[in-house]
């Protein structure tokens, strides 16, 4: 995931929004969601986990005068443990 920050923030925008259209269709049915829409907000979640945690790497190894391009995205299960 080589990515400059504008490009993280589109793509977490873009993230974010089909999760709200999922979680919306879901509310309107009433019934909650279905396995396949459980496990693409479970993979949502993730991707947005790995795009935020790169991008407050990102911004940080920017302050403190380090090449940002030098931060790569980390493996899900390394950021799922952050508590948020």
């Amino acid at each position: 995931m080589d990515m400059d920050d504008t490009t993280i923030l589109h793509r977490i925008s873009e993230l974010v929004d089909e999760e709200h259209r999922l979680r919306s269709t879901a509310q309107a049915h009433e019934s909650g969601t279905d396995d396949e829409a459980k496990e693409r907000l479970r993979a949502l979640e993730e991707s947005l986990d790995q795009c935020w945690d790169l991008l407050r790497r990102r911004r940080a190894a920017r302050e403190a005068h380090g090449d940002p391009e030098a931060q790569g995205a980390r493996p899900v299960s390394e950021v799922e443990r952050y508590l948020q």
